[in-house]
C-alpha cells in the first residue's frame, strides 16, 4: 500500500511538475519525524516510519530528475557527485545518534544475564534522535519554500507544450548565473511538428487523465530496446532494494551482536563506528562522480564493479574475528556501495525520456520499496547473529552488478533527452 503511494507520489512530478513535488516531499517527511517523537508505543512510530518514508522515498527521484533536467549534457556527471550529499547527511546522522542514543538508551543485557530495568526517562535517546531529524527536515523544508525559489523544469515544459515559459525559465537562470541566453521561442517552434498542447480546461483534465491510462508507463516500453532497459534497471533497484537494507538496516544489530562477541557490543561503540562507517561514504560519491567519466568505461563500468565488489566485501565481512576487522570490512563495503548508490541515482534518470522520467524514477523507486518491505520478513525467519543475511544481501549485490553489464544504453558522452 505504502509503495503504491509511492509510486503515485513520484509520478506526479510527470504530471503536475518537478516544484511541488520537490518542495512538498521533505514538508511530508519532517512533519512526520517530528510526530513520531512522541509516539506511545512501537506500532505508533511504526506507522509514523511509514508515513515519513513517503516522503523520503518520493524526494529522491524528484531531486535527481530536476537536478538532471537543468544540467547541460557536458556535466551530466555532476548528478553523480550529488549523493556526496547524502554521504553526508549519513555521517551527520551518525554524529547526533552516536551521542543521543549511546548516552540516553538503555543498554541491553548480556547473554545469560538478567534483563536490566529500564525506565521510560532512562530511554529518550531516541525520541531526542527524532526531535533532530526532523526538526532539521522542517528547516530545509522552509529553506526550499521560503527561501529557495525553484523554477520548474525547461524540459518539463517544453514537454508539457509550454515552450513559451520554458523560453523564459532558461533566460531567468541564466540572468542569475550572470550569463546571456540567445534561446527564443522560434528556435523551439522548429521543432514542435504537432502543435502546442492546449492549456484550456478541458486540455489540462486530458492531461491528468493520462496517469488513469498509464501512459507514462506505456511509453517506457514502446520498443523492445527501452523495455529491455526499463526491466533490468528495475531489477537491479529491485535486487538492491532487498540486499541494501537486509544488510545495512541491520547493521547496528549485527555490529552490537558481533560487537558482543568481541566484547563491545555497548549502544555506544555501535554508534560511534556506525560513524566512522559513514565517513567512508564521502570520498565513495566523489570517486564515483570521477569514474563515470573514464572513457570506455563510463556509467556501466563504473556501476557494475562498484555493485559486485559491494557483494564481495559483504562476503569478506564474515571472515572478520575481531571487533576492529568486522569495522575494516564494513567501511570498506559502504565505500562500495557510496560509489554505487552513486552511479545509480545517475544513471537512472539519463535513461529516460524527460516527459516519463518522474514515472521511470518511480517504477524503479517502487521496485526497490516492494523488495525492501521483504528484509524484515527475512530477517524474522532468518538468525540474525548469524552470517545468513549477509550472504543474501551480498548475492543479491552480485548479481544486480552482472544485470548492469546487460544494460543497452551509455550516457557517456551523451545529453539525456
Amino acid at each position: 500500500m505504502l509503495s503504491q503511494y509511492l509510486d503515485e507520489l513520484t509520478q506526479s512530478g510527470d504530471i503536475f511538475g518537478r516544484r511541488w513535488a520537490f518542495n512538498l516531499t521533505i514538508g511530508i517527511t519532517s512533519v512526520f519525524g517530528l510526530i513520531a517523537a512522541g509516539s506511545p508505543n512501537f506500532a505508533a512510530i511504526g506507522c509514523f516510519a511509514a508515513f515519513w518514508s513517503v516522503g523520503v522515498g518520493g524526494n529522491l527521484p524528484v531531486d535527481s530528475a530536476i537536478f538532471l533536467e537543468f544540467l547541460p549534457g557536458s556535466h551530466q556527471y555532476l548528478l553523480t557527485i550529488l549523493s556526496v550529499f547524502w554521504a553526508f547527511a549519513q555521517l551527520l546522522a551518525g554524529l547526533i545518534a552516536w551521542p543521543l542514543l549511546g548516552n540516553f538508551t538503555c543498554q541491553q543485557a548480556a547473554k545469560g544475564e538478567p534483563k536490566i530495568a529500564c525506565t521510560k526517562s532512562e530511554n529518550f535517546g531516541w525520541r531526542y534522535f527524532m526531535i533532530a531529524m526532523g526538526g532539521l527536515a522542517m528547516i530545509m523544508f522552509c529553506c526550499r519554500f521560503f527561501l529557495f525559489k525553484l523554477y520548474e523544469s525547461p524540459k518539463f515544459l517544453m514537454g508539457r507544450g509550454k515552450d513559451e515559459e520554458a523560453v523564459r525559465v532558461v533566460h531567468e537562470v541564466a540572468r542569475i548565473n550572470g550569463k546571456t541566453s540567445n534561446l527564443t521561442l522560434a528556435d523551439l517552434e522548429v521543432f514542435n511538428r504537432e502543435g502546442q498542447q492546449g492549456t484550456d480546461a478541458e486540455a489540462a483534465l486530458k492531461r491528468r487523465l493520462e496517469k488513469v491510462r498509464l501512459t507514462h508507463v506505456r511509453a517506457l516500453f514502446a520498443s523492445p530496446k527501452l523495455a529491455w532497459s526499463t526491466s533490468l534497471i528495475m531489477m537491479i533497484w529491485a535486487f538492491i532494494g532487498l540486499g541494501f537494507p537486509l544488510y545495512n538496516a541491520f547493521l547496528p544489530y549485527i555490529q552490537a551482536t558481533r560487537g558482543a562477541d568481541f566484547g563491545d557490543g555497548s549502544t555506544y561503540i555501535t554508534y560511534r563506528n556506525f560513524t566512522i562507517i559513514a565517513v567512508l561514504g564521502i570520498p565513495g560519491a566523489l570517486i564515483g562522480g570521477a569514474l563515470v567519466q573514464v572513457p570506455k568505461f563510463g556509467r556501466k563500468g563504473a556501476l557494475a564493479s562498484s555493485t559486485a565488489l559491494t557483494g564481495v566485501f559483504l562476503y569478506a565481512s564474515t571472515t572478520a574475528t575481531t571487533s576492529d576487522a568486522l569495522l575494516g570490512w564494513n567501511c570498506a563495503y559502504n565505500f562500495m556501495s557510496n560509489i554505487m548508490y552513486a552511479v545509480l541515482y545517475a544513471y537512472t534518470p539519463e535513461i529516460f525520456p524527460t516527459k516519463d522520467r518522474g514515472t521511470g524514477n518511480a517504477l524503479t523507486a517502487t521496485a526497490n520499496r516492494v523488495f525492501g518491505i521483504m528484509a524484515p520478513i527475512i530477517a524474522i525467519y532468518a538468525n540474525l547473529e548469524t552470517s545468513a543475511p549477509v550472504y543474501v544481501s551480498g548475492a543479491l549485490f552480485i548479481a544486480a552488478g552482472i544485470l548492469t553489464v546487460l544494460l543497452p544504453f551509455e550516457p557517456l558522452g551523451k545529453a539525456s533527452l
